[in-house]
């Protein structure tokens, strides 16, 4: 299914200073057809080890138009939208994740329809966007109506709903993919409120503690970093009308687990001394952001798109450690 790319590219990644920014710029290294990549985000982020000088680092606050349009030229090919305000910052600080999330998104889309009406945009969504399901367990699809039970998954569903019109009018090429929560994310904790996911295994496996602020019984729709980048690559390529007249909505694959059987993972790779480094501590607006994600979804149309589906748990947890280099304890 994938389409042939008969010229180089030239990309763009918007907050790539971030993990999965950085996982997908070095795989498009490696992948060798972009001629240029450009990476920018509030802090200069690095280059990925072992690039090439197509790579170009650029410091930029994306809410000033001065300091887009530098950025947003006819030469760009690809733009991968990855920047935002976190879910439990945006529900913290409402100016500052309208600010990012919708006014700086919109302004991104206004220049690229101006100056580069071919661009094909990957605009990274969440599945935030959807409120609690019609019942525990039903499996959502895109045909389902978005009812946002937080203010970071309002935001972005504003910006998906403004993406596609752009995309129905013929004003951009828009790719518009909703992820899971990502786990396991290296580094330190975000101000997502699903941070705590990937922290009860980070933490844990290099000997510090870390806070469970939820349930043991809520369950999560995750997927591995190497699938996520696997599948906004798959988005670019993607021939556009095989989307379709209604929609460019994609929900990604992935998996459904609880939190019981992710303390049950941890403790088969760190032992008790791991499991030991949890402590439960409820925190009532983190759970109620979480809760109200569905935790199960029908993927039938990206699976007919050709997105890749991730793996268990248990490979994902594998997979970190390669990734990452952490030494189980």
């Amino acid at each position: 299914m994938r389409a042939q790319i008969k010229h180089k590219m030239n990309v763009l990644i918007t907050g790539a200073g971030g993990f999965i920014g950085q996982a997908l710029a070095a795989a498009l290294v490696r992948e060798d057809r972009a001629s240029s990549i450009t990476l920018t985000d509030v802090t200069e982020p690095t280059a990925p080890e072992s690039s090439k000088p197509i790579i170009r680092c650029v410091k930029a606050d994306l809410t000033l138009q001065e300091e887009c349009d530098p950025l947003l030229t006819k030469e760009l090919s690809h733009v991968f939208l990855l920047h935002g305000i976190m879910s439990g910052a945006a529900e913290a600080d409402l100016e500052l994740g309208i600010k990012v999330n919708i006014d700086a998104t919109r302004q991104i889309f206004d220049t690229l329809r101006r100056v580069n009406r071919d661009v094909k945009v990957v605009f990274t969504s969440t599945t935030a966007v959807y409120g609690p399901p019609p019942s525990p367990g039903f499996p959502l699809t895109e045909a389902n109506a978005p009812s946002p039970g937080s203010s970071y998954g309002a935001q972005k569903l504003i910006s998906e709903v403004l993406l596609n019109d752009y995309s129905r009018r013929g004003l951009l090429d828009g790719r518009i993919v909703r992820l899971p929560t990502v786990l396991v994310r290296p580094g330190k904790p975000t101000g997502a409120a699903s941070s705590f996911a990937s922290g009860i295994f980070r933490e844990p496996l290099n000997g510090e503690k870390s806070i469970l602020p939820v349930s043991k019984d809520l369950s999560v729709w995750i997927c591995s970093p190497r699938t996520v980048v696997k599948n906004l690559i798959h988005a670019r390529d993607i021939p556009t009308e095989l989307y379709g007249s209604g929609s460019c909505v994609v929900n990604l694959p992935g998996i459904t687990v609880t939190i019981h059987e992710m303390l049950a993972a941890l403790k088969s790779i760190g032992g008790q001394e791991a499991l030991n480094l949890v402590e439960e501590k409820r925190d009532g607006p983190t759970e109620k952001i979480v809760e109200s994600w569905p935790a199960k979804y029908d993927t039938t149309k990206a699976k007919q798109l050709g997105f890749e589906d991730d793996g268990t748990l248990e490979n994902t947890l594998k997979e970190y450690l390669e990734d990452y280099g952490i030494t189980k304890k």
